[in-house]
């Protein structure tokens, strides 16, 4: 064989590499702005009265926060055509200023460091409707096969400040929780998240307040209206009794009590895998709404139509998606990834869905064995677009590319390969949901959690699959008995041991950007990559 140059494709990727333009309103959404840094939010009470026959909206919400250093200018978020009526802390009424979305607030009272303060803000308006919920949030209305309304919010990407005046960025929950007090009319039911506490009627309305006492992510808080059915069961779980409670249309009762036999079946697979469900607190609850769903804290919404798939198709195309619905799988994941573990910045997004999407894997090893979930997980990666970075820009909310769904999960698969130990994967899992309870974390916390504990340096692994594009390339030659191979298309170091079949045998090789040369007992007839390794390869004449 001609010895040939193994080319190392260093990373190189410049601000320009994937350009796009940002605005004043981008950095404003999406940093920790001087008018956001110096107060914690510590809780919220949100009063919502809502309004079917106008699609309007009016209400309050007290911020509790503690202050962090001195400030007397605070930033709250809310989106046109929503409207900031009035601003009151201790009963006097507070002046602000616009800049689109962003309100800024000049504070009457100085605020003092390690005091803890509140202000209320009351609003009202048209929200925004959503037109293609819940990747396009906002409010939905529509009505059920009856005629009665069924009302919900999904305002993940969009923010909830599309519908709710408050801090509107991810990196500051209420440490204390919310409570969620939502007006509907009187022959309808609001489903929100947490516990129910107490319902006040009127002659005409009825406000449903739920309490919710673990710290929360803003875009979980969700409003759900309609002319529910609801039961409930224990789950005996990792933390003793687990409230499961359901929620869907009078209509879809029986269907529903059919396919919601899943939910416990999830529940086992996860803290199997995970640990603990991160709010036994607020129990766990499972919402119909009129879109295919989304993962709300506590109150996972539900609208894949009773059946098995995405909306009765198998993403995989391995026949494996059909043994489970994705929405309930899917979402009720994000209760330990987004949820529980929720990353600082929408550039780290990857860290919900990516995880998230390899929760559906890990159900599927559960229930129907090993060699299943790597078919599952390995079918998925024909969605691969490789079009952007996984990992998104910083501080101008801006997500990276979708492939923090396929391409995450299939990255963390091959992590699992690599450990080539199933029980220290488990328990890498399980101890990232416990170092990392209801915590705000980076993408740098969590890759080195992984490295740590698996006794490897994966800083390269990382580099490679979440901040490039690249799909790394072995390149390799046979001569008798002798496999040539190296690497092609790598940020430096990049140096992933793999598992080759040669002559049929798994053999782990350790390829470099340089070409190596190992000898096999006989001459090689054959030779594959598993396929549990995301990467290219190439016979060279």
């Amino acid at each position: 064989m001609k010895e040939k140059v193994c080319t190392l494709v260093l990373l190189i990727l410049t601000i320009s590499a994937f350009s796009q333009e940002f605005t004043r309103a981008d950095t404003l959404r999406g940093s920790i702005t001087p008018e956001r840094i110096w107060w914690d939010v510590t809780y919220y009470d949100l009063k919502v009265a809502v309004n079917p026959s106008n699609k309007t909206i009016e209400g309050s919400n007290t911020i509790s926060y503690k202050v962090l250093k001195p400030n007397n200018v605070m930033q709250i978020d809310l989106q046109a055509p929503m409207k900031i009526d009035k601003i009151l802390q201790d009963g006097k009424e507070i002046s602000f200023t616009s800049e689109g979305n962003a309100h800024f607030l000049k504070l009457l009272k100085k605020q003092q460091r390690g005091k803890e303060e509140n202000i209320i803000i009351f609003f009202s308006g048209k929200p925004i409707e959503a037109r293609r919920p819940p990747w396009d949030g906002g409010f939905t209305w529509t009505k059920d096969s009856n005629g009665k309304d069924f009302i919900a919010t999904s305002n993940e990407g969009i923010g909830s400040s599309v519908w709710w005046p408050l801090k509107d960025h991810p990196s500051d929950e209420p440490d204390k929780g919310i409570t969620i007090s939502v007006t509907a009319p009187k022959d309808l039911m609001d489903v929100s998240n947490g516990r129910l506490i107490k319902v006040v009627e009127t002659d005409s309305t009825k406000t449903w307040v739920w309490k919710v006492v673990n710290p929360i992510n803003a875009y979980g808080v969700n409003i759900n209206i309609g002319d529910y059915v609801h039961w409930g069961e224990k789950y005996k779980g990792e933390k003793n009794i687990l409230d499961m409670d359901y929620y869907v249309l009078r209509e879809n009762e029986a269907k529903a009590k059919e396919q919601f036999k899943q939910a416990p079946m999830m529940m086992e697979a996860f803290e199997h895998w995970f640990g603990p469900y991160p709010f036994y607190e607020d129990g766990y609850k499972l919402v119909e709404a009129p879109y295919l769903g989304m993962e709300h804290q506590s109150s996972v919404t539900y609208g894949n139509k009773f059946e098995n798939g995405y909306l009765g198709r198998d993403l995989s195309e391995t026949g494996w998606g059909l043994k489970f619905d994705f929405i309930i799988i899917h979402e009720s994941g994000h209760e330990w990834f987004a949820n529980s573990i929720t990353s600082k910045d929408v550039a780290d997004m990857w860290v919900h869905e990516g995880f998230t999407n390899y929760s559906e894997n890990l159900y599927v090893d559960y229930f129907f064995g090993k060699k299943a979930s790597s078919e599952y997980v390995i079918g998925t990666r024909k969605k691969i677009l490789n079009d952007r970075p996984i990992i998104g820009q910083y501080n101008v909310s801006n997500s990276g590319s979708s492939d923090m769904y396929y391409k995450g999960g299939n990255m963390l698969h091959m992590i699992r390969q690599l450990i080539d130990d199933d029980e220290k994967w488990r328990q890498i899992l399980r101890g990232l949901n416990k170092e990392f309870y209801h915590q705000i974390v980076t993408t740098k916390q969590v890759e080195d959690y992984i490295s740590k504990k698996s006794g490897m340096d994966l800083t390269a692994f990382f580099e490679q699959y979440l901040r490039t594009t690249m799909v790394p390339k072995i390149e390799y030659a046979i001569d008798g008995n002798k496999l040539k191979y190296c690497y092609v298309a790598i940020v430096e170091n990049f140096k992933m041991p793999i598992i080759a079949i040669i002559n049929g045998k798994e053999e782990w090789i350790k390829p470099t950007a340089e070409w190596k040369t190992k000898e096999f007992p006989s001459a090689i007839k054959t030779m594959e990559i598993r396929e549990d390794f995301y990467v290219k390869s190439e016979q060279q004449k």
